[in-house]
């Protein structure tokens, strides 16, 4: 198996982030889960045949003390005919997150080999959904991979109106039966920040992150 030794990010110079390019061949199982844990995640460019790897300056995190569940959504959480799962249809949410139309973006960053990468992260016990069921329809979810204690969200989608925000607090709410106090999403988004998310220095979330691994979460069964 081919595997990358990543350069520290801590002393990343690049000013997106980019710590290191390695080919598609790299994009396995145990790459992804050595970068997840160094706090480094792929985002491929379509059309682009290597695969970057990063680690922005600033990273956006969600503390679960500080989540903020607007009226209007509370309102939905209560009433809501939803019915959600976890890990149930994993390959089903990356492909509906990798075919929904996202503002100011062009085409998709799931590519295959993302798909088939992280199909068995899943399949291994790393990579995790939430489903949102509305008869028996998908109509929300999200994933992420479990680094060792503290989830990284990659993408979410929804077809039915806030489906994917009631998946991430369906996932929150796991998540702090098992210990866990807040989690990477990476890159700030409007959805995000109206949920309380924050952006702190690389250092800082390095730190964290470090602290947290050492903690030994179990998240998922």
């Amino acid at each position: 198996m081919l595997l990358i030794d990543f350069p520290n990010p801590r002393f990343c110079l690049n000013s997106d982030g980019v710590v290191c390019v390695s080919e598609t061949d790299f994009l396995n199982p145990a790459n992804l889960l050595h970068a997840y844990k160094q706090g480094i995640f792929p985002w491929m460019i379509e059309g682009y045949d290597l695969v970057p790897w990063f680690c922005p300056p600033q990273r956006a995190v969600i503390e679960f003390a500080e989540i903020h569940i607007p009226k209007s959504l509370r309102k939905t959480q209560k009433r809501s005919e939803f019915t959600f799962t976890i890990d149930e249809a994993f390959v089903d949410v990356v492909y509906a997150c990798a075919k929904i139309k996202r503002n100011g973006q062009r085409g998709t960053w799931i590519t295959q080999d993302i798909y088939d990468s992280y199909s068995e992260l899943n399949r291994l016990g790393v990579a995790h959904s939430v489903e949102v069921w509305k008869n028996d329809e998908l109509v929300g979810g999200l994933y992420g991979v479990d680094a060792g204690g503290v989830f990284c969200g990659e993408s979410m989608f929804h077809t039915s109106s806030d489906a994917s925000k009631l998946a991430f607090l369906h996932l929150v709410e796991h998540l702090k039966l098992r210990g866990s106090k807040w989690l990477d999403i990476q890159v700030m988004t409007p959805h995000f920040e109206i949920l309380g998310a924050k952006e702190i220095p690389r250092s800082d979330f390095l730190g964290k992150l470090e602290q947290t691994l050492a903690e030994g979460l179990k998240l998922f069964d």
